[in-house]
């Protein structure tokens, strides 16, 4: 799969942008994205004062409060480094639909700026960092699950799998229909529990007949709502941020 933009040599510095669920749910996630970038002899940045990009606002029609909530974030980026996002959905919001946010106001050029210096965090391992791994875990079967908004939005589908395939002793086995929703899409998930809850029994029902042992995915919304539906079946999966995956079977 050709690259979805023209990639920058290996910055020595570079912005973490840790998303809302990773700061209160899923912390040791980004922590392991930012020992990921660092063992590559990145320094890295964390703005404290970064809050929601303003997706779930978005997405549920809320234009002008989605615009309030990441006018405040357009501000903590002032250097040219890339701005790297351990989220397909927070990535896709800030590189896709932050210009078309601030079309037409005061923030129109600085929006346009920041969105061309957004990584999704597998894309920067793999097309800006040149990542190898060396597996040091033992063998196991692994299903990779790529977020919608990775996927259609990033253009990011490949990433994943191309950081799992250089695990030698992690078998990636390939669900039944990987391209489609988990059934989270934020706010959907509460507004329509009884077809996102069907559409998230499909997806486990699919991860546990590929054989795998392990779902892994680069966002944490899916993983919660994958990881939450296995948890009720009472069944072994268990669900892994990518970055913590392979920060611990590599460190």
């Amino acid at each position: 799969m050709a690259p979805v933009k023209c990639y920058p040599p290996r910055p020595e510095k570079v912005y973490f942008f840790g998303t809302c669920l990773i700061d209160l749910f899923y912390p040791e996630a980004g922590l392991d994205g930012i020992r990921l970038l660092e063992r590559e002899g990145i320094d890295v940045l964390f703005p404290q004062d970064q809050t929601c990009c303003g997706q779930p606002a978005h997405t549920s029609g809320y234009h002008e409060e989605a615009r309030s909530v990441a006018a405040a974030q357009l501000d903590l980026f002032p250097e040219s480094w890339p701005i790297i996002v351990p989220s397909g959905s927070c990535g896709g919001l800030m590189r896709t639909h932050y210009p078309k946010l601030f079309a037409g106001t005061a923030h129109e050029k600085k929006a346009n700026e920041i969105s061309g210096r957004i990584y999704e965090l597998t894309e920067f391992l793999v097309h800006v960092c040149h990542l190898r791994l060396e597996d040091r875990g033992q063998p196991e079967k692994v299903a990779m699950h790529t977020s919608c908004s990775a996927r259609r939005e990033m253009g990011l589908a490949e990433t994943g799998p191309a950081l799992l395939a250089q695990l030698g002793q992690v078998e990636l086995v390939e669900q039944a229909r990987a391209a489609e929703c988990c059934g989270f899409g934020g706010t959907f998930a509460v507004r329509h529990p009884e077809i996102s809850a069907a559409m998230v029994e499909d997806k486990t029902l699919a991860i546990e007949a590929a054989g795998a042992e392990r779902f892994v995915t680069s966002d944490c919304g899916c993983m919660m709502n994958i990881g939450g539906r296995f948890a009720h079946q009472k069944k072994t999966v268990k669900g892994e941020h990518i970055a913590s995956y392979l920060w611990r079977r590599t460190s």
